[in-house]
């Protein structure tokens, strides 16, 4: 196949079913050299065109806990209290600023990312 920019949403879906095809390809073939190249052109227009938003902090911290096996009761020594932990996570109070430095370091997350806006459930 001849490669060209993906300009069009019909270009894409060209794209991804010739990705498809030859997504099986033998290393150091011309097809696994077309592989990489309309890989990378598929996910520039991705990028592009489907931008994936960072989750807001409080879906962060959840989905680290999740990835780190952690439960509600791990999180006591950076948020407070049992019910402060819940509270936090379920959206009624929100981080403090001392909340968001323990955190960071625990979670290993970026305290820019906890520092986001998020609604608050009354």
């Amino acid at each position: 196949m001849e490669l060209k920019p993906i300009k069009t949403e019909a270009d894409y879906r060209a794209a991804l079913k010739r990705l498809e095809e030859i997504f099986d390809a033998k290393l150091d073939t011309p097809e696994s050299d077309e592989l990489e190249i309309l890989g990378l052109m598929v996910d520039e227009y991705e990028n592009k065109h489907y931008p994936i938003e960072a989750p807001d902090p409080i879906e962060a911290i959840k989905i680290r806990m999740e990835e780190m096996h952690l439960k509600q009761v791990d999180l006591i020594p950076e948020i407070g209290g049992k019910s402060r932990v819940s509270e936090i996570l379920n959206r009624k109070r929100r981080l403090t600023v001392e909340m968001i430095r323990k955190l960071a370091i625990r979670l290993n997350l970026s305290a820019n990312l906890l520092i986001g806006d998020y609604q608050l459930i009354q």
